[in-house]
């Protein structure tokens, strides 16, 4: 059935698509988690993006090689330096304190993962074989009807053609546009719902075997003996569109500038040009694009098919060079019958003259654009012809070539109109993930004032905090000193008289410019977690009022320091620390060589308790439901006042992907380990409305879908307990909204903490001796109103009584 008979050799089998989504976790991941096995869900198949490196390998010098050693001990003396810091921090901690440090540490790390994929999920792109099933279904572009048992069948001449020797044959003997070809088959017990799926098996190479029965399946086995074994979906148009066989279109591009360059074509050398004019056909356009599909339908309304049709001249498709380049033709192509995006196929030896992109790059001095570049502006080309396969393809590109030098071009492009959301939240996460690399380079200075806000403000930020306050008094200094320049209104710039060339030292800065520069920014650095706290930036930051409040050790004294790091010892005081790998990993470190004494003690404890249930897991706070009232008026036709509600069948696949998430065992640890439930709820609903192509403001669809559909109050659990109560309450206003533990609902708002109860005494967990001398087990089998936590609990933290997350204790002594 394949085509290999045709060509008389075998194929190169193309490599079917894989996921870059998995690369870019691992890139950005801070933990050693298993990998979510539902990450690819709603997630496109990405495309590989074929590069062509060179085989040969530079020889190292010795030099190179010294370079090299001095790097890498370069790189492990920074390492030091932060593990001694977090040592010297918490020298004077008990194994309780430290114990509560690692645990927001890795609290904080099952977030940053749900938060990398969210930031990773994306709309699934149109794949080849579901748009060949469509194609099949919708029966667009057919020129050929198929009669079998009386039944007529629309077909493409040239996918059937392509991929099966008896239909070609068939079909060479019928070559008119829309002729009816009788169908006979030899091959007993065939009907027609079987030869219906024979040809959608040879549009898109899959057999719906669960819709057939046992004995079809024996029919199929006959076929094949009847019609050959087929090829591979993928080998068969490939072949299609190097030979261009049974072409019935053709892309022309034109421009004001003139006719097309001769020239093209004889650089390209290849069989896709034929007299500067690409063959392709019509049905697989169609197919994959909706803005070749309405062109298509268009020219059959106004007769102008018809009139090609008559001539039997194929189709010509005229593409405006200005906004489709023809040098991206070959790429373009490649994409629509392969599912693959390669930028090595760009044609570089006659480039478009009228290539916005090409003109700025002229302009800038570059010889031509890097590969980001390119990748940039197909991206765009693919928008504009509604090729999402492309696009994604494109995307992935971008973000592979994300580095410091193309941060903020990249940060830059995305943001504009034209540009893709998924590749600036990549950006940010390159910024966020090489923050101390970005704060070395000169890219620093030049960074916009936002993206440096909405990087401090991030708790993943891979950068000592003193890291990111010498940061930020360096953007800050440089800023003041471009506004200097900018104020010699009889002086330019680098020249000997010129501020920048002259040099400006500190004390020739003015302090209260400079803090009105920094003061958006200084206050998103946590300088509580500055270590060490006496570091001299710090205290010239403060003597020069850029700081407007010490650190609040200085304040508290020596008790301050663990008060900032450790949430329920001081509320006033804590402010939640970064997750930064180095203080983790050493802390954990900490907290094992702390407890190596302990925990064959705290083992034998639990041994005698393990029958007590720990009460405090039984207390629950209530709040709001998720469900907050039946809309009395006409549900709202837009979600937060910008963004139209999508058809119900559609919420429904997002509530029923948003159960699918909270069962995969990432989300579950999450659950178990973080303080607020609510953020990681939070997180599910970014990754689902992203990956249903919705913006972030569709959140709010998820937590109160009951507001916008009635219908929806039944599959919500839990709705219908709540239903005639949530009739009589008024409408919550937006600050009110709060987590809802039963159902998940989540608008970032602090956790209201459970009463504390009337503190009682009891036996310390780790004091065996007392206990046995005493001759009573610990009361924690009290009723609720006890305060009197488990072992996990005491030794974790005791003023944490509202923490539910209801892990097991196992979790407090884990270090890997």
């Amino acid at each position: 059935m394949g085509a290999n008979a045709s060509t008389g050799g075998p194929v190169e089998k193309i490599p079917n698509p894989q996921y870059r989504t998995s690369a870019l976790l691992h890139r950005y991941s801070s933990v050693d988690t298993p990998l979510d096995p539902d990450v690819g869900h709603g997630l496109p198949h990405t495309l590989a993006a074929s590069r062509h490196h060179s085989d040969k390998k530079k020889k190292s010098s010795a030099f190179a090689t010294v370079r090299k050693k001095l790097t890498r001990r370069k790189k492990g003396s920074k390492s030091a330096d932060h593990a001694k810091a977090i040592r010297e921090l918490t020298c004077n901690w008990d194994a309780r304190d430290i114990n509560a440090l690692v645990e927001e540490y890795e609290a904080g790390a099952a977030l940053k993962e749900l938060s990398i994929q969210a930031d990773l999920a994306r709309p699934p792109s149109s794949l080849l074989q579901q748009d060949l099933s469509d194609l099949y279904d919708y029966k667009f572009c057919t020129d050929v009807d198929l009669i079998f048992q009386d039944a007529c069948f629309p077909v493409h001449r040239a996918i059937l053609a392509a991929r099966c020797p008896f239909f070609r044959d068939l079909l060479c003997r019928a070559p008119g546009y829309g002729q009816e070809v009788l169908v006979d088959i030899k091959t007993a017990g065939m009907d027609i719902p079987m030869f219906s799926a024979l040809l959608r098996y040879l549009y898109t190479g899959e057999f719906d075997t669960e819709g057939s029965r046992l004995e079809n399946l024996d029919v199929l086995v006959h076929l094949g003996d009847e019609f050959g074994i087929p090829n591979a979906l993928e080998q068969d148009f490939k072949i299609l569109l190097e030979t261009g066989d049974y072409y019935d279109a053709m892309l022309v591009f034109s421009s004001e500038a003139g006719p097309p360059d001769p020239n093209v074509t004889e650089a390209c050398g290849s069989d896709y040009y034929f007299d500067d004019e690409l063959r392709c056909h019509k049905a697989i356009l169609s197919a994959r694009s909706p803005f070749f599909r309405n062109m298509l339908q268009k020219r059959v309304r106004t007769g102008e098919e018809m009139t090609d049709r008559t001539l039997q001249t194929p189709t010509r498709i005229v593409l405006d060079e200005t906004v489709i380049p023809r040098r991206y033709a070959r790429v373009l192509l490649q994409a629509i019958y392969l599912d693959t995006v390669d930028l090595s196929l760009i044609v570089r030896e006659s480039p478009s003259a009228t290539s916005l992109s090409e003109v700025q790059a002229m302009v800038a001095g570059r010889g031509e654009l890097s590969q980001a570049e390119e990748a940039m502006e197909l991206f765009q080309i693919a928008q504009f012809l509604e090729l999402s396969v492309l696009a994604q393809g494109c995307e992935d590109i971008i973000a592979e070539s994300i580095t410091v030098d193309m941060l903020i071009p990249t940060l830059q492009w995305s943001r504009q109109p034209h540009g893709s959301e998924w590749a600036h939240r990549q950006a940010l996460l390159y910024l966020k993930e090489e923050f101390s690399q970005v704060a070395s380079s000169p890219v620093l200075c030049e960074l916009g004032k936002d993206y440096l806000g909405e990087a401090l403000q991030s708790d993943y930020l891979q950068a000592s905090e003193l890291e990111v306050l010498k940061a930020v008094l360096k953007w800050g200094e440089h800023q003041l000193v471009r506004r200097m320049e900018e104020r010699e209104p009889n002086l330019v710039s680098t020249t000997a008289h010129s501020v920048s060339k002259k040099g400006v030292k500190r004390r020739d800065l003015d302090d209260v410019e400079l803090r009105e520069i920094l003061s958006e920014v200084l206050p998103y650095v946590r300088v509580d977690h500055v270590l060490p706290a006496s570091h001299d930036v710090l205290s010239a930051a403060i003597k020069r009022g850029l700081v407007s409040s010490p650190p609040s050790h200085m304040l508290g004294g020596d008790t301050g320091k663990a008060n900032a790091w450790i949430p329920g010892k001081s509320s006033g005081m804590y402010i939640k620390p970064r997750l930064f790998q180095p203080y983790m990993d050493e802390a954990k470190a900490i907290l094992e060589e702390h407890l190596d004494a302990e925990i064959e003690l705290v083992r034998l404890r639990m041994m005698r308790m393990s029958h007590i249930p720990d009460t405090l897991y039984m207390v629950d706070d209530k709040t709001p439901s998720r469900v907050r009232h039946r809309p009395s008026a006409k549900p709202p036709a837009f979600i937060a006042g910008e963004v139209p509600v999508p058809d119900v069948d559609k919420v429904r696949a997002m509530l029923g992907r948003e159960k699918e998430l909270r069962r995969i065992p990432l989300a579950q640890r999450a659950y178990g380990i973080c303080p607020d439930r609510g953020l990681v709820t939070y997180q599910i609903h970014l990754r689902v409305v992203r990956e249903f192509g919705l913006p972030d403001a569709a959140v709010e669809l998820l937590q109160y879908p009951g507001d916008y559909y009635l219908e929806l109050l039944d599959d919500i659990p839990g709705a219908g307990a709540t239903a005639a109560v949530a009739l009589a309450v008024p409408p919550m206003s937006a600050p009110a909204r709060h987590l809802d533990e039963t159902r998940f609902s989540f608008t970032p708002s602090p956790r209201p903490l459970a009463p504390r109860p009337a503190p009682v005494q009891h036996v310390d967990p780790l004091d065996v001796t007392e206990c046995t001398r005493r001759g009573v087990m610990p009361d924690i089998a009290v009723p609720a109103t006890s305060a009197t936590p488990s072992v996990g609990r005491q030794l974790q933290r005791s003023p944490e009584l509202g923490d539910r997350s209801g892990a097991p204790f196992s979790r407090s002594f884990s270090y890997s």
